[in-house]
């Protein structure tokens, strides 16, 4: 096509002038990155959040699976850890990576046996109004590490603040541009005394 509307325009130039305009090729290194620049920069920032989103979610459960030995062993029993200090202590392993560690959620609690685990966001999944008050935690925070041969169920939140919230790719599970994630673990402490 390109050809043909240079051959029509190079049609009505002298010879020397049209074989001039058929060769040139000023400009067509903008058109062509004008084209492909809004596409080819939207696909790659969907990779870098996703891949962001993935590595945050795999940190957090790493956290949260570092932090459970602690109590699984009856250290932070033994050092007396508030909930606070517990909280600090997964923290200290997300490598820095979580923007606010004042807005990961917590719970701590014993449970009776396995089968009686109950693992739910402790959010309203269902609420698209858009409101902030959508993300609010409909449960409150638990610190109940047990003692020893408890059976303890270890979980906590965090919403991510997504930088490119596209609804296409499935990411901001939550209003206003948010994607909650959740690393959940359940044990059987050690026999410690």
């Amino acid at each position: 096509m390109t050809e043909r509307l240079a051959s029509r325009i190079g049609r009505r130039l002298p010879p020397r002038r049209r074989r001039d305009f058929m060769r040139d090729e000023n400009g067509v290194t903008v058109v062509e990155f004008g084209l492909l620049a809004v596409p080819f920069f939207s696909i790659l920032g969907a990779i870098i959040e996703t891949s962001m989103v993935f590595l945050s979610g795999q940190i957090l459960d790493s956290a949260v699976q570092d932090a459970g030995r602690m109590i699984r062993t009856g250290q932070t029993q033994q050092a007396g850890l508030t909930p606070e200090q517990f909280k600090q202590s997964v923290c200290d392993r997300l490598y820095g990576l979580f923007r606010d560690c004042s807005g990961l959620h917590v719970e701590v609690q014993v449970i009776n046996s396995f089968n009686a685990v109950s693992i739910s966001p402790p959010v309203n999944m269902a609420c698209d109004t858009g409101e902030a008050s959508c993300n609010d935690w409909t449960r409150p925070e638990v610190y109940a590490p047990g003692s020893g041969s408890n059976i303890v169920a270890v979980q906590v939140y965090y919403q991510w603040p997504l930088i490119l919230p596209v609804s296409g790719l499935g990411l901001n599970n939550l209003s206003g541009g948010k994607h909650l994630m959740g690393a959940a673990t359940v044990f059987r402490n050690e026999p410690f005394t």
